[in-house]
Order: C-alpha cells, then structure tokens, then sequence
C-alpha cells in the first residue's frame, strides 16, 4: 500500500466522526528536565532488536513467530505481574486464515488510573518497496519496524519495575499489524491493516479496560529520527500530543519531535482510539518524504537500520512525561 492510500483511508475513517474530546492536561508547569526517571540502557533495548531479529521473519504463524512470541512473553514475565497471551485468528487480504497473538503485560494491575503503551512484533510478509523488483515478494526483516517498538517495550519495562510510577502500566504487542495490502495487490480494501489491535480493542484483555492515555512506537529507531504530530493523534489525542511534544522540546529533542503537523497515519492507534475510546498518539518515523523511512518495507529492513541512541531518546521523552504525571509514591 502506498503511503497516500494510507493517509486516503485514515481521511475517510476521520471523516465525519463524532466523538467526546479527550481533556489530557498539557502539564506546562512540569520541569521535565528534573524530573526523575529510571535509566533507560540503549545497549539492552538495542539487544532485544538483535534477539528478535535472530528468530528470523516474525510473521504470522511461522516457527520464528511461534518461539519470538513465546519470548517476549517469557521476558515481560521477569518485570511485570501479569502477561496475558491473547491468541486469535484473522483474515488477511488475499483471503488467507493466520494466528495471531497479542502480548499484554502489566504493572501494578490494582490501580485503577493506567497509561497504555503498544508497539507491533509482527514482521511484514512482502518487501512490497524494495527496489528490487525480485526481493518484493519476499519478508522483511523488520528491524526498525516492529522490532524497534517492541525492543523500547521491553526495555522500558525492565527499567520502570525498579522505580514504578504511581500508575499502573500495560505494554501491549500487537500482532498482525504489518501484512495489509502489498504494493503489487492492484486491489484496495479498509482495515487490512493492525489486525491485533483491532482484535484487541473488541474484546480487550480485561472486561472495561480503559487508560488515562497511551502512547504508540512504531519505527521509534531510525538513524536520522524525525516525528511528527500526524492527523490521528491530534484528532483524537490532542492534549497528550502537545504534551509529549513539549517534553522533548523541553529535555533539548525539539529537532526530533518537530512540531509539524502531518498527514494520518493508519496505525494501532487509530483503533484504540476508536473503537476502545482511549486517547492514544502515535510515535511514527515520518521522513518528509514518500516513504516513512528509507529501507520501510525493504528487505533492507536489518539491524544496521537501528541506533540504539534513538530508541534512549523516544522512550526518555515518554517516560519524562509518565512520571511527570505520575511520580512514585514516596
């Protein structure tokens, strides 16, 4: 799918839509450069790219999904409470029956205020961008897309379980996001798209789960980092926007969350705010370009792709603003 029919069918999904505007204080009193934080090693969340990608191609179903999922499970398991493994199955565009698995792990699950943070661990089934016209059939490695997000996820986690803030967290792995339409399908379809958070949001992991907020990483590794505020989260999220993008103009990363405001983006997000009415925004790679980053659904898509010093920054900004709002109790 090209990036404009991604940005046609989130134009449609906006249009029209009434909903209640969410209120998310923009906390500009906060010092976020004082505000204490655990320590976020880059190494270890740059590790857990590197472990992912040695299963080979996440995508759904296959043995390198099968022993990747059961993981990642394994490893929220050392920091968390609860994991609960949520199995599915779903249609893909060309008609074909998958599984799926959404991974959600949490903290302090008697707290009734929570913030969700998410990411995909899926890896796409076609390199449908490669330049290669003989690669675009084939799966992608899905460094930063995918494994990026989930390594922040869980690099996070280990990091919060030694200084919780005085809110419950959930960390949620979304499955089936990555295999919407291929460029080369010559057909078009809505909500082919983040399978496992449309799953999710229709029968979350906890009867009425809600959250305070949550926020979304999706290619959060990239070598030249630039996010912006794109339509979605704006829409839906606007306060939690603003106050993300404040946080890391405030810690000096203004020159990476740029305050531009952009196309949407067809994302998890999109379906946690619609349909679980829990203002989300999305962290998401936008290049200025047509493409959200060079080597996007590329077989090219590999672990030289990441640096580790951009996932630090992505995950300091949020947690900055998680315990801004939630400081550990004393």
């Amino acid at each position: 799918m090209k990036r404009v029919a991604i940005i046609a069918a989130c134009l449609l999904a906006l249009a029209g839509c009434k909903h209640k505007e969410t209120t998310v204080a923009t906390a500009t009193a906060v010092d976020y450069g004082q505000v204490a934080v655990p320590d976020f090693s880059a190494d270890s969340a740059y590790q857990y790219v590197a472990s992912q990608l040695a299963f080979g191609n996440r995508t759904p179903g296959s043995p390198a999904w099968e022993r990747c999922g059961q993981w990642i499970a394994a490893q929220m398991g050392r920091w968390c409470d609860t994991v609960v493994v949520q199995d599915f199955h779903t249609t893909l565009w060309d008609g074909r029956r998958v599984p799926g698995r959404n991974i959600v792990a949490s903290t302090n699950p008697s707290a009734t205020r929570r913030v969700l943070l998410a990411a995909h661990w899926d890896s796409r089934l076609w390199a449908d961008h490669d330049p290669d016209e003989a690669n675009q059939r084939k799966p992608v490695p899905g460094a930063n897309d995918g494994a990026s997000g989930a390594a922040v996820l869980m690099e996070m986690a280990r990091a919060m379980a030694s200084m919780p803030p005085s809110v419950g967290v959930d960390y949620i792995f979304f499955d089936v996001e990555d295999q919407g339409l291929p460029e080369w399908s010559e057909v078009y379809e809505d909500n082919t798209w983040c399978k496992g958070s449309q799953h999710w949001a229709q029968n979350r992991h906890t009867p009425y789960y809600t959250a305070v907020y949550g926020v979304l990483f999706d290619m959060v590794g990239t070598h030249e980092p630039r996010f912006t505020k794109e339509q979605v989260s704006r829409h839906y999220a606007p306060g939690l926007t603003d106050k993300l993008w404040n946080a890391a103009a405030a810690l000096g990363y203004g020159n990476i969350f740029v305050g531009q405001e952009t196309d949407p983006i067809l994302d998890d997000h999109l379906y946690v705010n619609q349909i679980a009415g829990i203002p989300m925004v999305d962290i998401v790679q936008n290049s200025g370009n047509t493409s959200f980053f060079t080597h996007w659904h590329t077989t090219t898509d590999d672990l030289q792709a990441v640096d580790a010093a951009t996932m630090k920054i992505v995950a300091t900004v949020v947690m900055k603003t998680i315990y801004g709002d939630y400081p550990p109790q004393p």
